[in-house]
C-alpha cells in the first residue's frame, strides 16, 4: 500500500488530501521572474493581521493585534509606505497607505525622531492588489483614474502574483515575534506563552518601532537584489525617463481616495447618514433637483464632509448645528442600532446626539474594566486623533486661545430670514 501511495503523482496526491488550493500552490510551476526596472513602476499593496497584540493608552491593558496595510516598491524592494490600525480592512486604510506612499516621509520621520534615509515618495505608475472588496472599492478606483494610475488585480488563484509583498510581509512578521505580547505564527510556536499577559506596547509605540524597522531593512543587503533597497531605489530611480509626479494639492489627494457619495443640495442643506450639513457655499446649488454633487467623508469624523463642486473644486462643510461633537461612523451605527432596538426615529438628530454621548460615558466609565469596551473606547478616540492630526497640518495655527475658544464654542440660536 506503501509503494502504491509513494506511485501517486504528487499533485494529485495533494489535491486528494489538502485541496486543490493547497496542490496548486505546491507544485503549479511558476516560470521565469516578475522583472520591474524603474522605481515605482509597480507597486503592491496588501494587508495582514500583526502577530503581537497591543495595550491601550490610559490603562494599558490588553487590547487586540492591529491590522497593518504594507506597501512594496517591486523594483527597488523599498517599502513604500504603511498604515497600522485597529481597525479590519477598508477603503479608508487603503487611502491612508496610499497616502503614505505618495507623501514625503522626511517630515513624518523627523516627528518620530529617526534619522533615516527613506527617499520613496511620489505618484506610482501602477498598483498591483488582489481582489479584496476594499481594493474594489468606487473611491479607490476614481482617485487612481483621476490620477492616472493603473489598478492591476492579482489573477485570482494566483497568489504567486503578489510575491514581493507577501515575503515582506513575512520579513516584518518574523520580525514582530520577537516583540513582547507576540502571537507566532502558529500555537504550536507559541506554546505556552501568555501573549495577553506579555503585552506592553501601544499601537503608537508599535508605529514607532515599525518606522525603525522598516528603515533598519532598508538598510541591509536584500538577499534577491545583492544591496541594500536603498542603494536599489537609488538605481531604479535613475533609469526613469522623468522625474516621479507628485499631488498638487497633497490634502485634495487625501480626500479624492475617501468613500463618496451623490447628494442632491436641499434647502437647508445636504443630509448624509441623517445629518445635516450646511455652509453658505452651498446656496449655489440649493434646491437643485437636477444636480447631484460628490460628497465624500471621513469614517473617522462625520463632523465635516467634502463636498465637490461641478467645476472641481473641494469644499469642507461641517454639521448644520455647530455644537454637535465630532462623532466617528462606528458611533453613528451603533447609536442607530440602538435607537431602531428602541423603536425610536432614526432621523432625529438631537436624540442621536443624545445617544451617542449616553453611549460614550457608559464605554468610559466601563473601559477599565472590560477589553471589548476599552478597545470601543481606544478605536474612537485613535479615529478622532487621527482626523484632527490633518487639520493641525493644513489649518492655519493661528492663536492658541482663539483655536480653544473656537474648538469648544457652544453655538449660537440664528434668526432665519426667509
Amino acid at each position: 500500500m506503501r509503494d502504491r501511495v509513494a506511485a501517486i503523482d504528487p499533485r494529485e496526491l495533494t489535491a486528494a488530501r489538502e485541496g486543490a488550493k493547497a496542490s496548486r500552490q505546491r507544485h503549479h510551476p511558476v516560470p521565469g521572474r516578475y522583472q520591474v526596472a524603474r522605481a515605482y513602476e509597480v507597486v503592491q499593496i496588501d494587508h495582514t493581521l500583526v502577530d503581537v497584540m497591543v495595550v491601550d493608552r490610559i490603562h494599558r491593558k490588553p487590547l487586540q493585534r492591529p491590522w497593518l496595510t504594507l506597501a512594496i516598491d517591486v523594483a527597488s524592494r523599498m517599502v513604500a509606505g504603511f498604515y497600522l490600525t485597529l481597525e479590519p480592512p477598508s477603503a479608508l486604510s487603503v487611502a491612508l497607505a496610499i497616502q503614505h506612499l505618495v507623501q514625503p516621509k522626511l517630515d513624518w520621520l523627523e516627528s518620530l525622531g529617526i534619522d533615516a534615509d527613506w527617499p520613496a515618495e511620489g505618484l506610482p505608475a501602477s498598483i498591483h492588489v488582489d481582489n479584496a472588496k476594499e481594493f474594489r472599492s468606487k473611491a479607490m478606483k476614481r482617485g487612481a483614474e483621476e490620477y492616472g494610475i493603473s489598478l492591476q488585480y492579482r489573477p485570482i488563484g494566483a497568489p504567486h502574483y503578489g510575491g514581493h509583498i507577501e515575503r515582506l510581509i513575512g520579513t516584518m512578521m518574523g520580525a514582530v515575534h520577537l516583540l513582547p505580547g507576540s502571537t507566532f505564527r502558529s500555537i504550536e510556536d507559541r506554546g505556552d506563552y501568555n501573549s495577553l499577559a506579555q503585552s506592553v506596547m501601544t499601537l503608537d509605540e508599535l508605529e514607532h518601532w515599525l518606522a525603525l524597522e522598516i528603515t533598519r531593512y532598508h538598510a541591509e543587503r536584500h538577499r534577491s537584489l545583492g544591496i541594500p533597497p536603498v542603494a536599489a531605489w537609488g538605481e531604479a530611480y535613475g533609469r526613469r525617463e522623468a522625474p516621479l509626479r507628485r499631488p498638487f494639492d497633497p490634502e485634495g489627494f487625501r480626500i479624492d481616495f475617501l468613500p463618496s457619495a451623490k447628494r442632491m443640495v436641499r434647502r437647508d442643506g445636504i443630509h448624509l447618514f441623517g445629518l445635516r450639513y450646511w455652509d453658505d457655499v452651498l446656496s449655489l446649488w440649493a434646491g437643485r433637483r437636477d444636480r447631484q454633487l460628490r460628497v465624500s467623508y471621513d469614517p473617522r469624523d462625520l463632523s465635516t464632509i467634502f463636498v465637490r463642486s461641478p467645476e472641481g473644486q473641494r469644499y469642507p462643510v461641517r454639521f448644520a448645528d455647530l455644537r454637535h461633537p465630532s462623532i466617528t461612523l462606528a458611533e453613528h451605527r451603533r447609536a442607530q442600532a440602538i435607537l431602531r432596538d428602541r423603536g425610536r426615529a432614526l432621523e432625529d438628530e438631537d436624540l442621536l446626539f443624545a445617544v451617542i454621548e449616553e453611549q460614550r460615558s457608559l464605554v468610559d466609565a466601563a473601559s477599565s474594566r472590560t477589553r471589548e469596551a476599552r478597545r470601543f473606547s481606544e478605536r474612537r478616540d485613535r479615529a478622532l486623533d487621527g482626523v484632527g492630526a490633518y487639520e493641525a497640518e493644513d489649518a492655519d495655527p493661528g492663536p492658541q486661545e482663539d483655536q480653544a475658544v473656537f474648538k469648544n464654542h457652544p453655538g449660537f440660536e440664528v434668526e432665519e430670514w426667509s
